[in-house]
């Protein structure tokens, strides 16, 4: 497996994780208001019952939202090639290892630091469309790019 590859797995693992741990919350929710339905003394329990029902759409909404981030990431065409920069690149710059995706938090493989930036992000829109060799300013700071996978 490629580095390329367990980056990608790696953050793809993230996704799972975060789309299970908000399926798992979603379901100790959906608990909680079952047992607080079957509770019927009055304006305490109609406030708690509505608490909870806000809770639960909530955290379907970042289950949906997670969801629709796992789609987007399973698009990228880890064997398309490309010297230039473009979504589903891996670059190296001088300050670090950046996957051109969708942002994700921090991850570390073989213990190097990647982050995951969306090419509509700030820093993606600069790296976009460069390659090797390329310098890009970003808040004061040069990122020289040494290679791009």
């Amino acid at each position: 497996m490629t580095f390329k590859q367990t980056v990608y797995s790696k953050f793809l693992s993230l996704l799972n994780e975060r789309i299970d741990s908000f399926q798992f919350t979603l379901d100790e929710l959906s608990i909680s208001v079952m047992n607080e339905t079957k509770s019927t003394a009055g304006d305490k329990h109609e406030t708690a019952l509505s608490m909870l029902q806000l809770e639960q759409s909530r955290i379907a909404e970042h289950l949906y939202e997670a969801i629709d981030n796992k789609t987007i990431f399973m698009q990228i065409d880890l064997d398309e090639l490309s010297d230039m920069i473009r979504s589903g690149s891996l670059v190296q710059t001088s300050k670090g290892y950046f996957f051109i995706s969708i942002a994700l938090p921090k991850v570390t493989v073989d213990g190097i630091a990647v982050i995951a930036i969306s090419p509509q992000s700030p820093l993606g829109q600069k790296l976009m469309g460069h390659s090797k060799g390329d310098v890009i300013e970003m808040n004061g700071m040069s990122h020289t790019i040494v290679e791009v996978v």
